[in-house]
């Protein structure tokens, strides 16, 4: 028996590109993932070949359109999500890439940040964008590739070269050129969008040298982004909804009134916080954002960045190899006692808010002759819930304290990672049933889009949750481990000075 009305959702990652058909009640029919290289050319420089993006998001879009048409699927729409900032820049006759993707973690213009935050420029890009001056968003990487890639300024300035996150870039692709747009969201971490007239700012795009003739259309987060090619997967398929990664999270975690707040556990974490349909400018380096835009209505959000979340265990199993996977870390957790002493400051690609240090490294604290690889699994698991912690103490100092967090991405799945988090949050900690979030959210808009659900209502019915988990840690434990954490910060921020 034929189900009608599924959705491919594209989920391009940091480490991995994955594909998702969700029938139309949100459940997942089908699911393919592939991991690529990573590249670290020089110290806090890091790319992707763009080939390898492309490759793999065609390789696993195959495999799971290929399983859900076998299970009697008929998918209407395609959803894209994917990894934010990181900059792409091609040539508009041959699709190729002019240099690798430099991603979001990357830090080599942290000194042409700098120097534009020294010429006075700070205010000028926060006002515009809710964004800082840091090497962390797209435009100083546009910059960068521009200037260092043979010919690269003259062609863009001939009108000859695109640029694009990665959403744009599978967009080009997959509709074989005709389209070269991205949505509202991406756009808004570009440092080169004006959030509040909603269109890219003149004055930005000389502050950083970008040519006009290089920038995408942008739309709303469900619209009309094209047609996909019948080459790709046999049919033709729209291409209806399209948000970064962590809008798209906020979109699947229903976050669609003012003051829900969610956080995501990927390569890196992100809280963000629905402030409705303002533009609420916080005071503790949090950035202002566009959660989404649907049907003409724009809401805003605050959002804390942390570089490194999966990505510490991640290096714990390929960097230093003392774990054979992440399954290993729950158990390796649960086999010591909360104070155990050993901090790990995962500061390997600088330090995101509330800090914003791009210089920081990475740096572990309370090493003895007795330290294991359960105190390095463990402490790497805490970090990530310390730094949640330091996002929600500056919400709660910009006069936002959530009662409740919901929570998602691969880290989630381990019950360690969620009580503790709840216990040193000290806020209730909701797990959906599904987890994956982000594709869920990119299939939610093209869904929109094309006419499977009528509204966010609708969406909000759906919403299931799997796990809530409340704080048991006494007050003094929790100030103790806290008050740790922050002199391993303090060390590590002196160190890079």
């Amino acid at each position: 028996m034929a189900l009608d009305n599924c959705i491919l959702a594209i989920d391009q990652g940091t480490t991995s590109s994955r594909a998702i058909v969700f029938g139309p009640d949100s459940e997942i029919i089908a699911v393919a993932q592939q991991e690529f290289a990573q590249h670290y050319p020089n110290d806090g420089w890091v790319e992707h070949d763009p080939e390898d993006i492309w490759t793999s998001t065609i390789v696993v879009c195959r495999q799971a359109v290929s399983e859900a048409i076998a299970k009697g699927c008929r998918i209407a729409a395609i959803g894209v999500t994917n990894q934010r900032e990181t900059t792409l820049v091609w040539d508009k006759q041959t699709g190729k890439a002019v240099y690798n993707a430099i991603v979001w973690q990357d830090r080599r213009t942290a000194q042409q940040c700098r120097a534009l935050q020294d010429q006075g420029k700070l205010e000028t890009v926060q006002s515009r964008t809710g964004l800082l001056l840091d090497p962390y968003f797209s435009a100083s990487k546009v910059a960068w590739i521009l200037d260092n890639v043979e010919g690269a300024r003259e062609k863009a300035e001939a009108g000859k070269l695109a640029f694009g996150t990665v959403d744009s870039f599978l967009i080009w692709r997959l509709t074989g050129g005709k389209v070269h747009a991205t949505d509202i969201t991406n756009a808004s971490r570009t440092n080169l969008y004006n959030i509040h007239e909603l269109q890219w700012d003149q004055e930005l795009l000389e502050l950083f040298s970008v040519p006009a003739s290089v920038l995408p259309e942008v739309k709303q987060c469900a619209d009309d982004f094209g047609e996909c090619l019948e080459e790709f997967f046999g049919f033709t398929l729209p291409i209806a909804g399209v948000a970064g990664d962590q809008q798209a999270a906020g979109i699947g975690q229903c976050c669609f009134t003012e003051g829900s707040i969610k956080s995501t556990y990927g390569t890196g974490c992100f809280v963000l916080l629905n402030t409705g349909e303002k533009a609420f400018k916080s005071q503790n380096k949090l950035l202002t954002t566009v959660a989404y835009q649907i049907k003409g209505t724009t809401h805003y959000a605050l959002e804390g960045s942390i570089f490194i979340a999966g990505a510490a265990v991640q290096w714990l199993r390929d960097g230093i190899s003392v774990i054979k996977g992440a399954y290993e870390t729950e158990p390796l957790a649960t086999s010591l006692e909360y104070d155990h002493g050993v901090y790990l400051v995962p500061a390997f690609a600088g330090m995101g808010a509330p800090y914003w240090d791009p210089d920081a490294r990475g740096a572990i604290y309370g090493l003895t002759r007795g330290t294991t690889n359960a105190h390095l699994a463990r402490a790497a698991l805490e970090s990530v819930c310390y730094q949640t912690s330091d996002l929600l103490k500056a919400m709660a100092e910009d006069g936002v304290s959530p009662g409740l967090l919901r929570v998602d991405g691969g880290m989630v799945g381990n019950n360690w990672v969620c009580q503790f988090l709840t216990d040193v949050l000290d806020v209730q900690v909701q797990r959906p049933k599904i987890r994956e979030t982000t594709a869920l959210g990119a299939a939610y808009l093209a869904g929109l889009q094309v006419g499977i659900y009528d509204s966010l209502q609708t969406l909000s019915d759906k919403n299931q949750i799997d796990s809530d988990f409340v704080p048991s840690l006494p007050a003094e434990m929790r100030k103790k481990l806290l008050d740790g954490w922050h002199s391993a910060v303090k060390s590590t921020l002196s160190f890079s000075r």
